[in-house]
């Protein structure tokens, strides 16, 4: 049997009907939400008019994506429990941060995007350095997305690879040019309820097949890790570092701080949902409203890799060879398609093949929403095209909403040629996010940060996890392109804020009257604080009351899993 018959599911006519009804449905949310569409601010952040419970959904199922869906499945699958650290220690504590600390700042000064407070805070030079760094990131990113897309249709239903993404991104841009980012979140709330019809009917169908989670540890006890992927901690297999005082300094600094914080903080993918909530309040619960998902989801995604290298004989047989590598044209990447075929039904098949177009949609759309946001405002508004109409602007916006799919078929075949996707995803991270991270954190507390200082040390530190990355494949650092990720995005921090302090005690600081709402030490604590009357009113509303939860949630959970 070939590699493709293996993976080649076998959906019937329901199957296909129930695929065709998503289409259907999220194209039908593009219609009526573009009633809703007035002006630039209507298509590009939807009149900061959303509810927090629509936001947190949506900031969380951006993130879902693809890369997520099936990166952590073949996580699960190769490490086992050591993959929750990308949840719990890589996820959760800097979602309460930017709830917490980061919001009033974001929200407070009206800023629409990453870029503009950038502007606000530094100058026009660093916003168009970050906007045209951010526009580049979203495109490569959701050409990710759509290249998985097309592999899982191409793998699971037939269909060339050339059809499969052209139709996807068809479908994205559908609803995105239709009614702009509330098409988006709407559909995204949509798209996290199908993820999870597939993950949870795969999940308790697979406990079931092995006997249960006593079964499952058994079976991992007896496999070739020897129950190395019941435990947490040291994570050496995931890092790949053989020292685990190490091992564990790379998973807390490098993916709990740089890449986790660089990520969830500054990432106007998931920024922009927030700043989408229809008041402070709203805003700040947004991703601590999405970190109780986060924490949980993760139950769902682990758990079936780790079932998959059970029951699925070629996924076992990869895992026996040890090192990640391929049997037979088969790799981990393919552990939740063949765990699909292995235990779902027809009908059920339908539901979870619209889970997997779900995933990479809402990974695709989350970045071309913010992609359309950025390059409208920051590059064409601010830069190329000031000062005219509104209504130039909502027009610019869907027009840049096409290019940004047309762009983003193209960046799938760059992906293409990437051996390993998790790989290519986080050196992107470790790339783009990290060095901002540096340039935020202290330009939020340190007000002798200069100007000049956020764009050179915003470009040092990109040009630093480059490095790193370019030394780990050319094999001068013999470190594997995981642990080399990690690194970057530590050197990426460090000499960004290294540069950035230098550069700033030879520059000129701005004057403290102008950094008010804009630096910690000089915005008075009124200004942070948010209503608490009306919709949000009550203790449940509270982010404080919230983040306490979630993060004591998460406690409890690490301690469970040892």
């Amino acid at each position: 049997m070939t590699t493709e018959e293996i993976l080649r599911l076998d959906p019937n006519l329901v199957d296909y009907l129930l695929v065709a009804f998503y289409f259907v449905l999220v194209l039908g949310i593009g219609f009526a939400a573009r009633r809703s569409v007035s002006s630039s601010l209507d298509f590009l952040l939807s009149g900061r008019s959303m509810p927090a419970w629509i936001t947190g959904l949506a900031f969380i199922s951006a993130n879902l994506g693809a890369i997520e869906l099936i990166g952590m499945v073949a996580n699960g699958a190769q490490y086992g429990v050591p993959t929750v650290h990308y949840y719990w220690l890589g996820a959760i504590p800097a979602m309460v941060f930017l709830g917490i600390v980061m919001m009033p700042f974001y929200y407070g000064s009206q800023a629409r995007s990453v870029p503009e407070f950038l502007l606000k805070r530094f100058n026009r030079t660093t916003q168009r350095v970050q906007a045209v760094i951010f526009a580049v990131a979203s495109i490569l990113i959701a050409g990710v997305n759509l290249f998985s897309l097309g592999l899982v249709l191409e793998a699971l239903l037939g269909w060339s690879l050339y059809l499969a993404i052209p139709v996807a991104a068809v479908v994205v841009l559908g609803y995105i040019s239709l009614g702009g980012l509330s098409a988006a979140i709407y559909t995204e709330v949509l798209q996290f309820f199908v993820i999870l019809a597939l993950l949870i009917p795969l999940t308790v169908a697979g406990l079931n097949r092995v006997g249960g989670w006593d079964g499952l540890t058994r079976a991992v006890t007896e496999g070739p890790s020897g129950g190395a992927d019941l435990n947490a901690w040291p994570g050496t297999p995931l890092t790949e570092i053989e020292n685990p005082f190490l091992s564990v300094l790379g998973i807390v600094f490098g993916l709990g701080f740089v890449l986790s914080f660089g990520y969830w903080t500054t990432n106007f993918a998931e920024v922009q949902r927030a700043l989408s909530a229809k008041s402070m309040s709203a805003a700040r619960r947004t991703p601590i409203i999405g970190a109780f998902p986060k924490a949980l989801v993760v139950l769902v995604i682990v758990t079936p890799g780790m079932i998959a290298a059970i029951l699925v004989p070629q996924i076992s047989a990869v895992k026996e060879g040890g090192g990640g590598g391929a049997v037979d044209g088969i790799t981990y990447n393919n552990a939740l398609s063949l765990l699909m075929k292995e235990l779902l039904p027809n009908g059920i098949l339908g539901v979870a093949i619209a889970g997997l177009l779900a995933a990479f949609m809402a990974g695709m759309a989350a970045n071309i929403s913010s992609f359309n946001t950025v390059f409208t405002y920051d590059i064409w508004q601010d830069w190329v095209r000031p000062d005219r109409d509104d209504r130039y602007y909502l027009q610019i916006g869907r027009l840049v909403t096409i290019i940004g799919c047309v762009l983003a078929i193209g960046t799938a075949f760059i992906a293409s040629g990437s051996a390993n996707l998790m790989d290519y995803i986080q050196s992107l991270f470790s790339f783009f996010n990290a060095p901002l991270f540096a340039i935020f954190i202290l330009g939020l507390f340190w007000k002798r940060m200069t100007g000049p200082s956020a764009w050179i040390g915003l470009l040092s530190g990109t040009t630093a996890a480059v490095t790193v990355d370019v030394l780990v494949r050319t094999g001068v650092l013999e470190i594997s392109n995981q642990a080399g990720s990690f690194l970057g995005a530590i050197a990426a921090f460090v000499v960004g804020v290294g540069v950035a302090a230098g550069v700033s005690l030879v520059t000129a600081p701005r004057p403290d009257a102008e950094l008010v709402g804009l630096v910690w030490n000089l915005t008075p604590k009124e200004a942070r604080v948010h209503s608490t009357d009306g919709d949000d009113a009550g203790w449940y509303r509270s982010p404080a009351v919230l983040a306490s939860a979630v993060l004591a949630l998460t406690v409890v959970l690490y301690v469970v899993t040892g």
